[in-house]
């Protein structure tokens, strides 16, 4: 499912305009971006958090080569219970 089709979900299963729809996907969207750092969990859905992952070595796939991949920060996501 991409986002259009996510919009569109929402806007028959709330009974909304497609343009109120689009806003509260968005909004929901910005929310978890703004609050991931300090987890996001959405009960019975899941779960949004940031980790830090580790220098590593990795290959250039295309000569073999190896190269040091930094460390950085991801978000992971987690799905919580499914009934």
């Amino acid at each position: 499912m991409n986002k259009a089709q996510l919009i569109a979900a929402v806007a028959k299963n709330a009974n909304l305009s497609k343009k109120d729809a689009a806003n509260a996907v968005s909004a929901t969207i910005d929310a978890i971006k703004k609050n991931v750092k300090k987890g996001v969990t959405l009960v019975g859905f899941g779960t949004f958090k940031v980790v830090k992952r580790k220098a590593r070595t990795g290959r250039n796939p295309q000569t073999g080569e190896k190269i040091r991949i930094a460390a950085k920060n991801v978000v992971k996501f987690k799905t919580g219970k499914w009934s």
